[in-house]
């Protein structure tokens, strides 16, 4: 048992238990070793060896057999967790960061629309970002009542000058804005655009907070997201580094400052406030009739609970005589 042991000992493991799975491969490795301390391998001693080794071997293998089943059990865990953490870091570059969500005032279902920050949003929107960006899906008429009155939606309609025409000699002319008219676009087309932006294509933003996913606070995280990029990312010329742009970089600058815009009303105007306003601007160019929508839902819902509540009660007013009598058989006569 001693020689067993001795010639057993520097083979232990998962390595051996691979090795010696078959009886010739362990009678090649007693071989060698029987040979190494002078014994024949057909001798007797030879044969008590090998029972004596495969008593030995059994349980050892068994043993590593489970510890390697339970390896490649927790390396396969691992590998997982870390090709997760791989493909999700892939995606945050490529997808950009997760925006954060942010607390709304007009996100509730019984919450409407602030029309002071609509008013304030449509502000920014003319001073910072109607330069590049056009909303032509929207028209002046549309902001009467939501962010300014019939007269200050006209004075702020023919500030603007509107192509029209032809006229009765066939020429186009210039003329002030009307109500009917749409919000004015910066640029002629999509080429003039792209050659005033370095190729790049401001996009319409009339639709934009729901054409985004997770819309408004997408477009807010974006707008204060912008920052140095970190150590080992370069960001080509003329681009800037926001992590929530899909790629890490974005051809707009940064167009929000703490004062850039002095409002009507006397609010600070802090980035973050800025950002704010425009951003409840733009979901309103989206979804204009929310407000209509949830009254609508709620005088439905509403009535729908009365017409239940009478359905109820003139089903059990209907029933009650045929659920409430009593049917006797006379089985005598």
């Amino acid at each position: 048992k001693q020689l067993v042991r001795r010639l057993w000992k520097p083979y232990e493991g998962p390595w051996l238990c691979r090795k010696m799975r078959s009886s010739a491969a362990l009678f090649r490795t007693l071989s060698r070793g029987l040979q190494a301390i002078g014994v024949e391998p057909s001798s007797k001693v030879a044969q008590q060896t090998v029972k004596q080794l495969s008593s030995v071997a059994a349980p050892s293998a068994e043993g590593a057999s489970k510890t390697a089943h339970y390896a490649a059990a927790f390396g396969g865990v691992m590998a997982g967790l870390f090709g997760a953490s791989v493909m999700a870091s892939a995606n945050e570059v490529a997808d950009g960061l997760h925006s954060p969500h942010y607390p709304w005032p007009h996100e509730g279902v019984f919450d409407s629309y602030d029309h002071a920050s609509i008013r304030r949003g449509h502000q920014v929107y003319q001073q910072v970002c109607a330069a590049c960006h056009s909303m032509q899906y929207i028209h002046w008429r549309q902001l009467v009542g939501v962010a300014y009155t019939e007269d200050e939606a006209k004075a702020l309609a023919a500030d603007t000058e509107v192509e029209d025409g032809p006229n009765d000699e066939g020429e186009m002319f210039t003329r002030p804005g009307r109500l009917s008219d749409k919000l004015p676009i910066p640029y002629a087309n999509e080429q003039a655009a792209r050659y005033a932006n370095g190729g790049a294509y401001p996009p319409d933003l009339t639709l934009i907070a729901g054409a985004r996913h997770n819309g408004q606070n997408y477009i807010f995280a974006l707008l204060t997201g912008y920052r140095e990029p970190p150590a080992g990312i370069n960001v080509r010329e003329g681009l800037h580094y926001n992590p929530y742009f899909p790629g890490g970089a974005i051809a707009m600058p940064k167009m929000l400052a703490d004062g850039g815009v002095e409002y009507f009303d006397g609010t600070p105007s802090s980035e973050s406030q800025q950002a704010k306003d425009v951003v409840s601007f733009l979901t309103w160019a989206s979804y204009p009739y929310q407000d209509e929508m949830r009254v609508m839902g709620i005088k439905a819902c509403f009535v729908l609970a009365l017409l239940i509540g009478f359905t109820s009660y003139s089903k059990r007013l209907r029933w009650s005589v045929l659920k409430s009598q009593r049917i006797v058989f006379d089985t005598v006569n």
